[in-house]
């Protein structure tokens, strides 16, 4: 059995919905994490116990990486847990996430240690596999390009990560009934959805398909309930379809 759960959907103001984080789940077990933000960090530990076991990064901004600096105090002093954790992060935000969080000189105070010994690191580019299955990765329109990127597990799941309405990417990576986590709050600017844009870039059947997180406030979210979508809550678990095979190429 698959299910999504989601440890925080607020934006980076409403701390008290926790930053966007969720996790992929199998069989109610952490299969793969979706970023690692503060508050979205704690509200894992506080359900499964233990640090993720994957993780995929889908950009740099802090209120999706900001648990990095205590998750890496929890891998690199496990010594069964020291650099064997998959994180991966698109080619292109690898630097960025550098910058941000590996960066700082002598990561411990005596020295001895590097950042990403913590980690097993793996830049992918389009697709790469975890656990079995492909999992596809496409750029999505939030803030710069190539800066921040969405997730396909083909017939299970996609997630946007935060973006802009995508409508040419969801028309290839979500060709297969999957359910969509989608950024959108009740009013939209420059970086982020609102539910204005997704109506009118999308039709209702992929709007059917959607469930809603990264909104300003509780308030928010029930607005959008309110006009009758389907919106994520902390702690809050769906359902999904098992993963479909990828498709066969041709000779």
């Amino acid at each position: 059995m698959w299910s999504l759960r989601f440890h925080g959907v607020g934006n980076a103001s409403a701390t008290e919905l926790g930053s966007p984080m969720a996790t992929i789940e199998r069989d109610g077990a952490p299969w793969l994490t979706i970023d690692c933000g503060g508050e979205g960090l704690t509200a894992f530990l506080a359900h499964y116990g233990e640090p993720p076991r994957a993780l995929f990064v889908t950009h740099t901004h802090l209120d999706h990486v900001g648990g990095f600096e205590r998750l890496f105090v929890s891998e690199y002093f496990d010594s069964a847990r020291r650099g064997r954790m998959p994180l991966y992060v698109p080619a292109s935000v690898v630097p960025l996430l550098h910058e941000r969080v590996g960066a700082y000189p002598n990561v411990l105070a005596e020295g001895g240690a590097n950042f990403w010994d913590a980690f097993r690191v793996i830049p992918v580019g389009d697709a790469f596999w975890h656990d079995g299955h492909r999992i596809e990765v496409f750029p999505v329109r939030h803030h710069w390009p190539e800066t921040a990127y969405g997730l396909r597990l083909r017939g299970c799941v996609v997630w946007t990560g935060d973006t802009r309405p995508i409508p040419e990417m969801l028309r290839r990576h979500a060709d297969a009934a999957e359910l969509i986590a989608h950024d959108c709050a009740l009013h939209g600017n420059p970086s982020h959805s609102g539910i204005d844009d997704l109506e009118r870039e999308y039709d209702a059947q992929v709007l059917s398909r959607c469930v809603l997180y990264h909104y300003a406030s509780a308030a928010d979210g029930e607005a959008l309930a309110a006009r009758g979508y389907q919106v994520a809550h902390p702690g809050e678990v769906f359902a999904l379809a098992e993963p479909a095979a990828p498709p066969v190429s041709g000779a």
